[in-house]
């Protein structure tokens, strides 16, 4: 039998801490599991459901590592902005807290491959923290 999973809070403090972003990723099977995702294997491209993932999934962690959340912040609204094509290569995302309240928080997130300063696509999407 596994050893049992950490508390999410205690993982959660752990990577602030050590800045291993990859343990919360690979605590979460969806994430994990997200590795390479192909939309159009004749381009080829990134299928656009695994690209807005990444983003969902971005801004989520940095809710998780910003603020005092105890619990995974829950998805209210959500506007994938898809800008160009994705190659079959690294994508990398960067999530920024726009408006925090004390039950919810509005995040930006920005995804791009070769040039930070051209992203293939961005996000803007609304959590709700804690319930009343």
């Amino acid at each position: 039998m596994s050893p049992a999973a950490p508390p999410l809070a205690d993982l959660v403090r752990t990577v602030r801490q050590s800045r291993e972003y990859h343990r919360l990723t690979d605590a979460i099977p969806y994430t994990r599991f997200m590795g390479i995702l192909i939309g159009n294997s004749l381009l080829p491209a990134l299928h656009g459901g695994a690209l807005g993932a990444l983003l969902e999934s971005s801004a989520i962690f940095e809710l998780l590592l910003q603020t005092d959340t105890g619990r995974v912040p829950k998805v209210i609204s959500s506007t994938v902005d898809f800008l160009r094509s994705g190659k079959a290569q690294d994508t990398f995302a960067r999530a920024f807290i726009t408006r925090q309240g004390r039950r919810v928080a509005n995040v930006r997130v920005e995804a791009w491959q070769d040039d930070r300063t051209r992203p293939i696509a961005s996000s803007h999407a609304l959590f709700l923290l804690s319930e009343p």
